[in-house]
């Protein structure tokens, strides 16, 4: 039995996991796929104070409160700075750190820096009806994303990552590029871990749109059961 913890991107929650963990959770292995504060079924605690620090504390809380010792740690698109921040305070217990389409900052980098201008403008320009509070860029009637999409907090965006070493210690990592996609927003990131010329970075595409584990959660499920043979 194996642990997995699966941390969702901006403007849902837990919900677009739910396949992919009912998968997991009948091959035998724990799953641990918390909303992040002001998302998803934690929308009700919504605030523009909220920051990249408290999404970390919650997964942190999580693993902290449940005793998970090692763990398949997993982020989507924003998630991807979230567990970047995880792997910098438990890096020493990650099985594998697998990034589905997701931000790969470096240190001191935050969502922003990651952006173009034009991107930082739309964000900005985007939360000026709700200050702080940046509303979904999706369209809500994508039957592949979670039925509630809700704003995501600004902050969360402007601060950086901040790592420590810890993160060094991972001897698994995985970059899963969504290919269905133009542009395709995250091919520099999977670019980057290419370029790592590291093996201990293994590189995957899915021929799906950004939301991976919602438009194929069998091949998200099998993707990530292949981490625990690593």
């Amino acid at each position: 039995m194996a642990n997995f913890v699966l941390v969702h991107g901006a403007w849902g929650g837990s919900a677009g996991y739910n396949r992919v963990t009912k998968m997991l959770r009948t091959k035998g292995h724990d799953v641990y796929a918390p909303s992040l504060t002001g998302l998803g079924d934690r929308a009700h605690l919504l605030h523009p104070d909220i920051d990249l620090s408290l999404h970390i504390k919650d997964i942190a809380s999580v693993i902290d409160y449940e005793g998970i010792k090692e763990f398949v740690l997993v982020g989507h698109s924003y998630g991807g700075m979230v567990v970047t921040g995880v792997s910098a305070l438990y890096g020493a217990r990650i099985k594998s750190l697998v990034y589905l389409d997701a931000f790969l900052p470096d240190d001191g980098q935050s969502l922003f820096d990651l952006q173009p201008k034009e991107g930082r403008e739309n964000f900005i320009n985007m939360q000026r009806d709700t200050p702080g509070l940046v509303p979904p860029r999706f369209a809500q009637n994508n039957p592949a994303l979670p039925r509630v999409l809700g704003h995501h907090p600004l902050l969360t965006l402007v601060e950086p990552v901040k790592l420590t070493g810890e993160e060094k210690k991972i001897k698994n990592h995985t970059y899963v590029l969504a290919t269905q996609q133009s542009p395709a927003p995250f091919q520099r990131f999977y670019d980057k871990a290419k370029a790592k010329n590291d093996p201990s970075w293994k590189l995957l595409t899915m021929p799906t749109g950004h939301g991976i584990q919602m438009e194929d959660p069998e091949g998200t499920a099998a993707l990530l059961l292949a981490e625990l043979d690593r």
